[in-house]
């Protein structure tokens, strides 16, 4: 019997979907594989639970219209939680962004104010803008129409972009759009959202499963279930991903959280004790001089504190 072997193929490409057990991965020929990752990959000192992540740039050997990545090239950036299940690991949401836009809803179900933060935080740590879009502006009463125009005022004075939309109803299509233009934008928040109804609107083709939110918790049900990018234009991406329950910050030290808030991150200086000083009751602090007067919101300063002491983000 002669057996006819296959060529094998060098190519870079950068992965779309990650399921944990397979890739799709763009290769530079503008084709999709599907490929596994080389046996020895997950055994080469990652601390991370998914060293292989959705925007990922990688070296594969290409057979058919499959592959096996045997290199992640190295990222400009990406975006970490701590692990659910392996809390000294942390989970990689996705690598090489441009921008990662949250979405948050005041109910059904309600992001809290210490979830934003820490979101925000923990895209400071690499210096990756941010934006907040604030969802379901059809369910919005008077009272928290006032509320969501104090956060959007609260965000923007610390360099946060915001945006007010109705994705059920299509708003503000083309401020979104423009949002995203030329850039690859994680897109995070809790299962419920409305990530997928934003998406479909941006491209109908796309045809993300849209889930409904629990009558008993009035929180949203997973329809995302791995990360995945889609391709809105030819420079324009966005890094769809399952929805986060709360958000646990990685490998940063006392000392350290306040430089990612970027009001605090130059007053600190000022501190009587300098980089020693975590700002909780240390004597002429400049970081609680600037919480009395009114130059650091409240909200946010007891979200750090929340984040130095391990609080739970979820209240």
């Amino acid at each position: 019997m002669l057996l006819i072997a296959k060529s094998c193929f060098r190519m870079q490409g950068r992965v779309f979907k990650s399921t944990g057990s397979f890739y799709i991965v763009a290769g530079s020929d503008k084709k999709y594989y599907s490929c596994r990752t080389r046996g020895k990959l997950r055994l080469e000192g990652y601390k991370e639970s998914n060293p292989l992540a959705v925007g990922d740039w990688v070296n594969f050997d290409e057979v058919g219209n499959e592959g096996t990545i045997n290199e992640i090239l190295p990222r400009s950036n990406h975006v970490l939680r701590q692990s659910v299940k392996r809390t000294e690991h942390s989970s990689v949401l996705a690598a090489n962004v441009d921008q990662a836009l949250l979405i948050v809803t005041l109910a059904q179900p309600r992001t809290s104010l210490g979830f934003i933060d820490r979101f925000l935080v923990s895209c400071e740590a690499f210096r990756i803008p941010q934006i907040i879009l604030f969802n379901k502006s059809d369910l919005m009463d008077g009272e928290r129409t006032e509320f969501i125009e104090g956060l959007m005022s609260l965000y923007s004075e610390v360099g946060v972009k915001t945006l007010v939309v109705s994705a059920l109803k299509f708003t503000q299509k083309e401020a979104v759009l423009a949002l995203l233009d030329g850039k690859t934008t994680l897109m995070a928040g809790h299962s419920g959202v409305g990530k997928s109804t934003l998406l479909n609107r941006l491209a109908p083709e796309i045809m993300q499963t849209v889930g409904d939110i629990s009558a008993y918790s009035e929180k949203g049900m997973h329809t995302t279930t791995f990360a995945e990018m889609f391709q809105l234009n030819e420079k324009t991406f966005v890094i769809d991903t399952p929805g986060i329950k709360e958000w646990g910050l990685v490998d940063m030290n006392e000392q350290e959280i306040s430089d990612y808030f970027p009001e605090m991150r130059d007053l600190r200086l000022n501190c009587k004790f300098g980089s020693k000083c975590i700002h909780f009751n240390e004597p002429k602090c400049a970081i609680i001089d600037a919480v009395k007067s009114g130059k650091i919101t409240l909200s946010r300063y007891e979200n750090y504190l929340g984040m130095v002491t391990g609080k739970d983000n979820r209240k």
